[in-house]
């Protein structure tokens, strides 16, 4: 009995400090029943996953003989961030200077993706990038390759070594790219097959299928995809849409037949649940409807919108319409890897638009709202017992500025609002993935 009750200490872990996380959207006149917040808190973990979360005066009794790990008030506990949308074999061109979408694509990004054919180089990258999202306090990502399948390899290996949760796949397109990148449609199905079978659902790998956008699909492609999940229904699909004004123009040129932009992808069976559609600024009432019913996503990227010139997303009007949505760096038009300068920048777009993105409701689209947009609210996005324990700790008072400020903070709705407007990798102390320490 002494023997298991040792085992069973050893497989607990427990961190006690200021710890917050949301139960639901934090809608309506009072949202403080969207979340939990223990200024004095303990989280107790097992053997990956939550097993409990509370105050500490309530939990301490139930942590005899377990090390906990305390941080102090300065410091915050709460779920992983995730990241809707982010290309791995653009960190390395990240702020290439001075082009609009289209152009941008043909300069920097098509002759950068072609490197990563090289098996090496793409492993190196990949472990950077991995790191670069732990830092940051990610540790769930929706993640686009390249067309090279050595990406992909090399994308889910290191994320494997790590025990993340990582959604990815290769970047398809048959035309209107260098002939390096460009998708064999007649091995299309066969090779897509095989790298969906070797990666989805491996430990918490999952697959996506990954057309880059619709001017760079011919229809024999996008329906191959759509075929292909309609046998896999619960493969993700992961595109763009709608990003640039000139970007909607030339679908509308290519694709005569379509009443507008998500018209092409909803064509071939592309709008759906697990669909998630990066940028997303400049579709109409009727498309938003359709997403909205369709229970398809979409990835507000503030950062790289006003980094491109792109445009203002509509987030007050996607939020009406009960759209799932999530926060996605887009790096490498994006700026940076971290959320919480995500959310910085969305607030910003918001307000150019007389409207306002309130701190709960941006940290609730960092994490669980996220999670729903994923599908993967029933594993992450807050400390509900059985969950994976993945979190991170964040320190307040990262800088000077940051402690100074932190003096004024009244109430945990400053103290968040103090972090995604100041805060970035300096603020992330520590990033915890299944219950271990990553970062």
């Amino acid at each position: 009995m002494g023997c298991f009750l040792s085992e069973k200490l050893s497989s607990l872990k427990a961190y006690r400090g200021p710890i917050f996380h949301f139960l639901k959207s934090p809608e309506g006149a009072c949202p403080s029943d969207s979340y939990e917040y223990f200024e004095d808190g303990i989280l107790i973990v097992e053997n990956g996953r939550i097993l409990s979360v509370g105050d500490a005066r309530e939990l301490l009794p139930k942590t005899q003989g377990i090390k906990i790990q305390t941080y102090g008030k300065n410091c915050l506990i709460l779920p992983g961030f995730i990241d809707a949308h982010i290309h791995f074999p653009q960190m390395g061109m990240i702020a290439s200077y001075g082009k609009q979408l289209i152009e941008w694509l043909n300069q920097y990004t098509f002759p950068f993706e072609e490197r990563f054919s090289d098996k090496e180089y793409a492993e190196k990258m990949a472990d950077l990038f991995i790191q670069e999202l732990l830092k940051n306090g990610t540790t769930t990502a929706l993640v686009f390759c390249t067309a090279a399948k050595e990406s992909v390899e090399a994308l889910f290996e290191a994320a494997l070594k790590r025990h993340m949760r990582v959604i990815a796949g290769r970047t398809l397109g048959d035309r209107n790219m260098p002939t390096s990148l460009l998708t064999p449609v007649q091995s299309f199905m066969e090779e897509e097959e095989a790298l969906l079978n070797r990666w989805h659902k491996k430990k918490r790998l999952l697959y996506a299928l990954t057309p880059r956008f619709a001017p760079t699909s011919t229809e024999t492609l996008l329906k191959m995809v759509g075929d292909l999940l309609t046998q896999h229904p619960d493969v993700y699909l992961h595109t763009h849409l709608s990003e640039n004004l000139d970007e909607v123009a030339w679908v509308k040129e290519l694709f005569p037949w379509s009443s507008h932009y998500l018209d092409v992808y909803h064509r071939f069976g592309l709008v759906r649940p697990r669909s998630v559609f990066a940028h997303a600024i400049h579709i109409s009432q009727e498309e938003i409807n359709l997403l909205s019913r369709s229970k398809a996503a979409v990835c507000h990227c503030p950062t790289s919108n006003l980094f491109l010139g792109s445009g203002l997303f509509r987030w007050k009007n996607c939020k009406e319409a009960s759209l799932l949505m999530a926060f996605g760096t887009d790096v490498g038009a994006g700026t940076s890897f971290s959320l919480l300068a995500t959310m910085n920048e969305g607030y910003k777009v918001a307000q150019l638009q007389k409207s306002s993105l309130h701190p709960l409701n941006a940290f609730y689209h960092a994490t669980l709202g996220g999670a729903k947009a994923l599908y993967l609210d029933s594993y992450i996005g807050n400390f509900e017992t059985g969950k994976e324990a993945d979190f991170i700790i964040l320190d307040l008072a990262a800088t000077g500025l940051m402690e100074r400020r932190l003096q004024e903070a009244k109430n945990l709705c400053d103290r968040l609002f103090l972090l995604m407007m100041l805060g970035d990798d300096r603020s992330v102390k520590e990033t915890y993935v299944m219950g271990d320490r990553v970062w």
